[in-house]
């Protein structure tokens, strides 16, 4: 195992999230890109309008410009066209994002695109996810592995064949909801995802795929670099354009990686925050009662009291239990 594949893309990627920073959320408060703030929200919200938004693209941009040159390096195992699979996921919900923030943004329509619109988007990109993966495999002879999955932390796995393709989808717009809705609170995402894809940069070099390697640690530098402009309180929001990229880019790590029911836990906080709103929307249709003081989670440990960067080091400790869980079932108990 060579360290140096976490550690260099990792550097350089929060190197250049630090310094792309500064010239890009300028731009974006100059082109007006503030971020509204919904009206039953948080009132303490309130005071973070107009903060630029879409910053997203900083750490997207950032991905590429790291993990691309990297992997010219450190490319030894022929598996390149995984680099390319999870680029594609993440850029691609990341566009999908990018388009809501802009008709929210600056065409002034609250709900950017509409719910069956994204919907639609997030199945085209799940679909020819599916297909590139199923080529990739091909000409890699690895067909037969493409529909299995496997039990965390046991030897057992299921054989799904076709019924893989509409859990691929399910999985990709399941995981880039659920990060996009966890985005609430200064930092909370950046930090979540940043442990999350840690914890793949771990697996891969586990299992010797590189490309996840310097895909992972290139994300998690790009987040930490972000982080810096986005911890409370924050200079810039992700947007959509970061969170649902952040979302792909993890359901397509799980799906390289063979670990489509471990991300269920190496991603809790986001399983945790989706749960949350299912369960309060439930509750109020069927009883005419809320559960929560407000969803996602996050809302209702501010309404309680609790400060905002409280939290969110909570969640990022909650975060941080689970991927170190999920890294002791995928390498020790397999």
């Amino acid at each position: 195992m060579d360290i140096r594949m976490i550690m260099v893309p990792l550097g350089v990627a929060f190197g250049l999230g630090v310094l792309l920073g500064p010239l890009v959320i300028p731009v974006l408060r100059r082109l007006k890109f503030g971020q509204a703030i919904r009206e039953e929200g948080p009132k303490a919200h309130q005071k973070k309008a107009g903060t630029p938004t879409m910053g997203g693209s900083i750490f997207m941009v950032v991905l590429v410009l790291t993990a691309i040159p990297v992997s010219n390096i450190f490319d030894q195992d022929g598996h390149l066209s995984d680099l390319f699979f999870l680029l594609f996921a993440t850029l691609g919900y990341g566009i999908l994002g990018f388009m809501d923030d802009y008709i929210k943004v600056v065409m002034k329509r609250n709900l950017g695109l509409t719910a069956k619109q994204k919907l639609l988007g997030q199945l085209f990109i799940g679909l020819v996810l599916f297909w590139v993966l199923m080529e990739v495999r091909v000409v890699r002879g690895l067909y037969e592995s493409i529909s299995t999955i496997t039990i965390p932390g046991t030897q057992f796995s299921i054989e799904l064949n076709w019924l893989y393709l509409p859990l691929l989808v399910l999985i990709m717009i399941a995981t880039s909801n659920a990060v996009n809705l966890t985005d609430g609170l200064d930092g909370l995402v950046a930090g979540t995802a940043a442990i999350a894809y840690g914890a793949y940069a771990i697996i891969g070099l586990v299992q010797s795929n590189y490309m996840v390697v310097i895909f992972s640690a290139s994300m998690v530098g790009a987040l930490l670099g972000f982080l810096v402009f986005n911890a409370h309180p924050a200079k810039v929001f992700m947007g959509d354009t970061g969170s649902l990229a952040l979302g792909g880019g993890l359901a397509a790590l799980a799906v390289i990686t063979k670990t489509e029911l471990l991300l269920l836990i190496i991603g809790i906080v986001f399983v945790i925050e989706t749960l949350s709103v299912m369960i309060q929307v439930s509750s109020f249709k069927l009883r005419g009662k809320r559960i929560f003081r407000m969803s996602p989670l996050h809302h209702h440990f501010e309404l309680v009291g609790w400060s905002e960067w409280r939290v969110v080091t909570t969640f990022w400790l909650i975060g941080f239990l689970a991927a170190a869980l999920g890294i002791y079932l995928e390498v020790f108990l397999r």
